[in-house]
Parts: structure tokens; C-alpha cells; sequence
């Protein structure tokens, strides 16, 4: 669940314009986008920067070629600098190289409030309005695939009304700066995971904080819950927008960690392997790897010791191996 890390036109990017063909809003399983860059590696992820200064270890060779090679988001936050500067270099680059970057925006007030790995966030909702519409307008025509607040409607149990209010007044913010800045991004608001609350009562949260102006959710962010599980509960989640609601949304499942399924554990486990690598279709519209392996959901499990985000070269060979 919980985790933690030149504008250049269309016209100008033809192999880009391909990765965007419209999906119409309503369809829960639209048709992927013709695929010719690919999608985006980070050349500075945490397991990237740990092989440039461990080149000679041991465990190095599996994990250059099983985490560091594949496509990864990378997440944005109160560590990230001036955020509209640091998303439009993030995309820039990938778009130099044709290529569709995942982002994860997580900076929402009273982020990761239930389990506090993760907390921090942005001060105020004052603070994070200007905080995302900086995010979204760095940017700006680019394609791009954003994962929006990784936890936020999952803790609602840990918040009182006022607070939730609140938040999902963030969220349809949110929503609203990117579809005015950045209209080419997919955006997908975290619906957090099956173990976690019922499908109804998850298109409840949603509808409340907007999703109908987003382009889909996410599902099973920083877990292990098999890709199977996930896909039967974003259906039932869309069967339940469907029916109270009038519309479905696409949803994407995060397949970073979960090759071996959950034990229940959601904090660094033991015993759980890497998935699916980052592609189209597979039960949802994408299985993606927004969790990076080997990077510490925080002190616990077989991470104890460590902070959230941290890279842990042991925990991510562990997860090649199923260790």
C-alpha cells in the first residue's frame, strides 16, 4: 500500500502522437494505443544509481538486467525541488526519446496518514493546489501516464469527515489542473487494492473525489495482490461506477512486486517476487511497475532498519528470486 521517489509539440514528436490515441471515457477496456517508442526507463532510478556505484557486486548483473532495464515510474514529492521544473525534465527526456514516462504524484496533506511510513506532504491544501498545477503544467503537451496520490482514498478510514471533504476537494483539483495543462496525460486516480475495502465502497471514493474527469484508477500500488485479484476487483469496482454512477473507467494495476502473490503483508514482505513487466492489456488497460523493487516501503519487514524509498540491494535480489 504504501511506498516512499523545451516544450516539444506533438506535430514535432509524430511517434508519440501514436502512443495517444483517444480512448473514449466510458470504456473500461478500450483498446490499447498503437505502442512505437515504448515506454520510458528511468536512467537515474535508485537501483540505477546503486549499479553506478556497485558495479562489481555480486548481485549486480540481476538486477541490471531484471529491475534497472524496466520501465519504472518515478515518483514525485516534497523531496523532488521545484516540481513543475523537476516533471518537465523527468518528460522531457522522454519525450527527446520517444518514449511514454509513468509519474506518480505524492505530496497530498497528511500523505500515508493510516500507516505513517510514508507521511509528510504537502502543508495545506493551499500548498498542494499550487503544488500540482506546477506538476501538471511542467508537463504540458507532453504524453505522459501520471498515478495521482498512491494511498489517499484508501485512508479514509484513518480521517475524519472534515479531512475527507477536504482531500477529495484536492483530488478534484488535481484532476481539473491536469486536464487543463497537461491534456495528454493519462491520469489515473489510486483506487488502492482488494484487500483493502470493498469494490462499491471504493467507486464511492472515487466518484466523490472526481474520477469522472480522470482518465482511469489505479489499483494495488506498493503491493503484492496477484494481477488476477486485481483485475476481478477493478471490474467489480466499474460494475459498481456503472451501475450508481453511469460511467466505467479504464484502470491500471501495478505488477512490480506481486509475481507471488500476497501473504497479507503489505510492508516490505518476505517471500514475494517481481511481476509482469511494464506493458499494455493483460487484464487491465496496463500493468505497470509503479513500485520500484528494492525500494523500502519503510522500517519493517525485511527492511527493518530503513526508510521509505530507500534501495535496498538485498530486498530487490530477493525479489528476482522470490526469496
Amino acid at each position: 500500500m504504501r511506498r516512499p521517489l523545451r516544450t516539444l509539440s506533438l506535430l514535432m514528436a509524430p511517434a508519440l502522437t501514436a502512443l495517444l490515441v483517444a480512448v473514449q471515457p466510458g470504456a473500461a477496456h478500450a483498446a490499447a494505443p498503437a505502442l512505437t517508442g515504448g515506454f520510458y526507463v528511468d536512467p537515474d532510478s535508485s537501483a540505477q544509481q546503486w549499479l553506478n556505484a556497485n558495479p562489481g557486486d555480486g548481485r549486480a548483473a540481476d538486477i541490471r538486467s531484471s529491475i534497472a532495464s524496466v520501465p519504472t515510474a518515478r515518483w514525485f514529492g516534497n523531496w523532488s525541488g521545484t516540481i513543475g521544473t523537476a516533471t518537465g525534465a523527468y518528460v522531457g527526456a522522454a519525450a527527446a526519446n520517444s518514449k511514454l514516462p509513468i509519474l506518480v504524484a505524492y505530496n497530498i496533506p497528511d500523505r500515508d496518514i493510516c500507516a505513517g511510513q510514508s507521511g509528510g506532504g504537502a502543508g495545506s491544501a493551499a500548498d498542494y493546489a499550487s503544488w500540482i498545477a506546477a506538476f501538471a503544467g511542467g508537463i504540458g503537451n507532453r504524453p505522459a501516464v501520471v498515478v495521482l496520490e498512491p494511498d489517499s482514498l484508501g485512508d479514509e478510514s484513518c480521517m475524519s469527515s472534515g479531512q475527507i471533504a477536504e482531500r477529495n476537494g484536492m483530488l478534484r483539483n488535481a484532476i481539473a489542473q491536469f486536464n487543463a495543462k497537461a491534456p495528454n496525460t493519462r491520469l489515473y486516480l489510486d483506487a488502492g487494492n482488494p484487500a483493502w475495502m470493498s469494490a462499491a465502497t471504493m467507486a464511492q471514493h472515487l466518484a466523490e473525489a472526481g474520477v469522472a474527469g480522470a482518465h482511469g484508477f489505479s489499483l494495488n500500488v506498493s503491493n503484492y495482490i496477484d494481477t488476477g485479484q486485481n483485475s476481478a476487483y477493478g471490474n467489480a469496482v466499474n460494475a459498481a461506477l456503472g451501475s450508481s454512477y453511469g460511467f466505467t473507467k479504464p484502470f491500471v494495476i501495478d505488477t512490480s512486486r506481486n509475481g507471488n502473490g500476497s501473504d497479507g503483508n503489505w510492508c516490505n514482505a518476505a517471500g514475494r517476487r517481481i511481476g509482469t513487466p511494464t506493458q499494455y492489456g493483460g487484464g487491465a488497460e496496463m500493468l505497470l511497475w509503479i513500485k520500484a523493487p528494492g525500494e523500502s516501503d519503510g522500517n519493517c519487514g525485511t527492511g527493518g532498519g530503513s526508510s521509505a524509498g530507500q534501495f535496498l540491494p538485498q530486498v530487490a535480489f530477493n525479489l528476482i528470486h522470490g526469496y
